[in-house]
């Protein structure tokens, strides 16, 4: 009986061990943009306008096919009543009653002042706006979701932090609980440092509440289930790229950032609006054919009961002389959009300059700050193993053991900070420059 309740409770233990397994999930950095990509909802839409505006140049290039329009009817017709014009004399004639007509048209325009490859042009550039969108949004959500990612890793190298902490005040103590027993130490030696342990645990179970706050934010950014267990690669903090000159990283800016290209597409976009705007000054030419067949006759007196089908081929020439007063101011507004887009364009890319020559230094700067908390590391713990020695040795008070404690925790956390701000920095020169 009993050799059965064990191996019930081993089969449920490994149950267990294999489900915590299975709802965990390891990512590497370029595992993580691999499901921004695929379970992003925000990304997702924006391909899914991006496919819509390749259908838009489709749909500008219908603009050269030629229009076809016909109609066709049968009417009920009366008698015709004819009188003089001063409604006397009235005759009355018979007329066929069925009335049938129908009309083809056929009309295609050969010249329209360069609208319609503009039409065409402006679709494409719409595509590829649409395009340089998506690239904004991809690297946005990358940007974002590494955030998260490196938040968690901070957070676990945290809880790590604290687990050693921990472990180290619980042997403490352990041992002066000893020397009360012993009669060595007084009880409110040993208050003190529970009320230590007890700070300790209540600082990693606030930094461990953060972390499901984290994990559940990052899941449904990749479109993973909220209760998957995310495990950041501990490698992705090590970041060690050859050093590259800010104005290095500016021409990234100035060759791949995503708001630049869109900017410079608004450029374009508008110079074409202008060719639309200057092709409303011009003629329309277009071909047309026309066939109508209808039936009776009806403007012969009486009537006569039968077809008549007139066809003919022409070119139509159209000219709007309203657009001499109208298009023209609209050309004037379309000149000056270009000129604001091109001063957009312009305060963007000094913008961007000026971004990532704060990133560049801070980057710098980050690296700097790691070598002086890994010294501060170093001073802490030989001062924590001085201070353990001497109050050990009774020759410090249980106050300055405390704070050994609490300097050596905060050194500690502060480089672990610092590590992954190093990749943090880094990865925003990247985002900044449209490379991430």
């Amino acid at each position: 009986m009993m050799t059965r309740q064990v191996l019930l409770a081993f089969a449920m233990l490994t149950v267990t061990a294999v489900a915590a397994q299975n709802n965990e999930r390891k990512l590497t950095v370029q595992e993580l943009f691999g499901l921004v990509e695929t379970g992003n909802v925000q990304l997702q839409a924006q391909k899914q306008g991006e496919v819509v505006a390749s259908q838009g140049i489709e749909v500008a290039k219908r603009q050269r096919l030629p229009e076809i329009n016909s109609s066709l009817s049968a009417s009920y017709i009366g008698n015709v009543v004819l009188t003089d014009r001063e409604f006397g004399d009235v005759h009355g004639y018979s007329s066929p009653h069925f009335g049938n007509s129908l009309a083809v048209e056929a009309q295609q325009v050969i010249y329209a002042g360069g609208a319609v490859d503009t039409g065409i042009r402006l679709a494409e550039l719409n595509y590829a706006k649409s395009a340089a969108v998506t690239s904004s949004v991809r690297e946005q959500q990358r940007f974002l979701a590494l955030g998260i990612y490196l938040d968690l890793l901070t957070t676990d190298q945290r809880l790590k932090v604290y687990d050693e902490n921990i472990r180290l005040t619980q042997a403490l103590v352990d041992n002066i609980r000893e020397k009360y027993r012993q009669g060595m130490v007084l009880l409110n030696d040993v208050t003190r440092y529970e009320l230590q342990m007890e700070q300790l645990k209540l600082g990693r179970e606030k930094i461990s509440n953060q972390r499901t706050i984290q994990n559940y934010q990052l899941c449904q950014m990749l479109g993973l289930p909220t209760d998957k267990h995310i495990t950041p690669d501990e490698q992705a903090a090590d970041i060690n790229p050859s050093e590259l000159a800010v104005e290095v990283w500016q021409e990234e800016c100035t060759t791949h950032s995503p708001q630049l290209q869109q900017s410079a597409i608004d450029i374009e976009m508008a110079k074409n609006h202008e060719k639309l705007m200057r092709s409303e000054l011009l003629p329309k030419i277009s071909i047309m054919a026309v066939d109508n067949f209808n039936g009776p006759i009806t403007f012969e007196l009486p009537p006569v009961d039968k077809n008549l089908n007139i066809w003919y081929l022409g070119v139509g020439l159209r000219y709007s002389f309203s657009a001499l007063f109208k298009s023209n101011k609209k050309l004037h507004q379309a000149r000056q959009a270009t000129h604001l887009q091109e001063l957009t364009h312009q305060s963007q890319k000094e913008q961007l300059d000026q971004q990532m020559q704060e990133a560049w230094v801070r980057y710098r700067q980050a690296h700097k700050e790691l070598e002086t908390q890994q010294k501060s590391v170093q001073l802490a713990a030989q001062n924590y193993e001085v201070m353990r020695e001497r109050y050990l040795n009774q020759l410090a008070l249980v106050t300055d053991m405390v704070d050994a404690s609490n300097l050596k925790l905060n050194a500690e956390i502060d480089e672990t900070q610092a590590r992954i701000q190093i990749a943090f920095a880094y990865y925003r020169m990247k985002y900044i420059s449209g490379t991430l």
